[in-house]
């Protein structure tokens, strides 16, 4: 697991992806990673430009005439490729998502496997899938919708990358992403895996760059039909505005301000430790996190007093540590928007249960903050409406379940919720009553069928499973004269 953190030799990455080979980067702007854990630098990358991204668009194109017209047997087939060659390095995605994210190897394992599982997932839901229909002279079919620009964030990027890829070729569109650059080291290992899968040259093309050059690049560009992007509101936003010169259809995971609703009935042992895991959870630089955390105010006290004995189990420190919990954040930007939210709660008059401003004793070097529960939080706090992706929960107090689902839907956000309850048909009426994309009860689950997407800000469209492959076609109806 520590492969990349026995050496201070500073790697370099000067090439893309396009066409099926690595090729010399166009582009010139040079970046320097950074260790989040130490604030070293591990890697000097080439970016992209806008003339690598259009080579990348034009190779799309052409390999998209022979492969929209694949059959879905032929499609299950490269889709097994693909999870066969990801599966092989495993290891190494982990490691590298470690060493350059600094996400904690007990969260960074299982993300990573979900997302060379995903090709499995896309797998199952393109045979299930009804391609064409008929009835009288009528007949309609699903198709691919064209060449998909797939621009991903940060935190999860062996997850976004793969879950996008899945469902593009599933739908048999061709594709061009546009991976964080804060993940260049992450992406290298990755794509050097999906090229064993011996894809059809042009079917797959990676250029790694800055959002104002290449993401602009795919999104105004005419022969780009489809752009699928997970991060900020305000880059969706643009998205959105500027694909409409060219009626790009769009997909978007924007955040979230996830609530989690503690019924009066829950067992404190159990649901507290669930409530800090879902709010700390990938060092809270995760979009489903759950950092609003609602509870009944006849038993306010005794969550607080949950909370300062369940701490214990949330220690922050080397991620690759499997004992770890919360590890650094991704960049010195992202440490200081933290800690500027924690001064922000602070000045606005919420009180600090545990946590607070400045590094953790010891873990000064990197970019680690103090895991942050606030009490006496009010829904109208900024750090009540805003996102701040990092480990900082905020507790409502609330005095009835009609309260509970006001607040919890008090929110420009809607993408992720919990409830937490010993009743579960009661929690089950709460969660039908949640303005969210996805709500879980008692804990954490996945199901890599369900749809994943948020109402409100959290974006358009939803991703996995047969949900994700229908945001990457269109439906096409014959109809033949009596």
């Amino acid at each position: 697991m520590n492969a990349l953190r026995q050496t201070d030799t500073i790697k370099t990455i000067t090439t893309h992806y396009i066409d099926g080979a690595f090729v010399a980067s166009h582009g010139r702007e040079v970046m320097n990673v950074i260790r989040p854990t130490d604030s070293r630098v591990i890697a000097r990358v080439t970016l992209a430009d806008e003339e690598d991204t259009r080579r990348a668009i034009a190779a799309a194109k052409r390999a998209f005439a022979a492969y929209s017209t694949s059959t879905p047997d032929e499609r299950a087939e490269i889709l097994r490729r693909l999870h066969q060659a990801t599966s092989a390095r495993l290891d190494e995605l982990t490691a590298a998502m470690v060493e350059e994210y600094g996400g904690v190897v007990q969260f960074v394992g299982p993300i990573v496997q979900s997302g060379i599982n995903a090709f499995l997932a896309a797998e199952k839901a393109l045979r299930e899938m009804p391609w064409t229909r008929s009835w009288d002279r009528t007949t309609v079919t699903l198709e691919p919708v064209g060449v998909a620009g797939l621009i991903t964030a940060w935190n999860a990027n062996a997850l976004f990358i793969c879950l996008k890829l899945a469902s593009a070729v599933a739908a048999g569109c061709t594709v061009v992403i546009k991976p964080s650059e804060l993940s260049s080291l992450q992406t290298r290992v990755l794509v050097e895996a999906l090229h064993e899968a011996k894809l059809p040259n042009g079917l797959l093309n990676v250029v790694t760059g800055l959002g104002n050059t290449v993401g602009a690049e795919l999104v105004r560009n005419p022969d780009v039909a489809k752009i699928s992007f997970t991060g900020s509101v305000g880059v969706g936003e643009s998205i959105m505005r500027d694909g409409a010169a060219t009626m790009k259809r769009v997909t978007l995971e924007l955040g979230g301000k996830s609530p989690t609703i503690l019924l009066d009935d829950a067992n404190l042992e159990e649901a507290v430790p669930a409530a800090l895991a879902m709010a700390f959870l990938n060092s809270g630089q995760a979009c489903a996190a759950g950092t609003r955390l609602l509870v009944p105010s006849k038993r306010l006290d005794a969550v607080k007093r949950a909370i300062a004995d369940a701490m214990h189990a949330f220690p922050v420190g080397d991620p690759a540590d499997p004992r770890t919990a919360v590890g650094p954040m991704v960049s010195q930007k992202q440490f200081d928007r933290v800690q500027s939210y924690i001064r922000k709660g602070i000045e606005e008059g919420a009180e600090v249960l545990v946590g607070g401003e400045g590094h953790p004793k010891g873990l000064e070097a990197g970019y680690f903050v103090k895991p942050t529960v606030f009490v006496n939080v009010s829904n109208d706090m900024t750090i009540a409406r805003e996102e701040i992706f990092g480990p900082v929960l905020g507790v409502i107090a609330y005095d009835s379940d009609e309260d509970a689902i006001r607040i919890a839907n008090d929110s420009n956000y809607g993408l992720h919720a919990a409830v937490l309850g010993t009743d579960l048909s009661r929690a089950r009426r709460v969660a039908s009553r949640l303005r969210a994309g996805r709500v879980v009860i008692n804990g954490m689950t996945d199901d890599p069928q369900a749809p994943w997407g948020g109402f409100k800000y959290s974006g358009v469209g939803r991703e996995y499973g047969a949900y994700g492959i229908s945001a990457f076609l269109e439906t096409r109806a014959i109809l033949e004269a009596a």
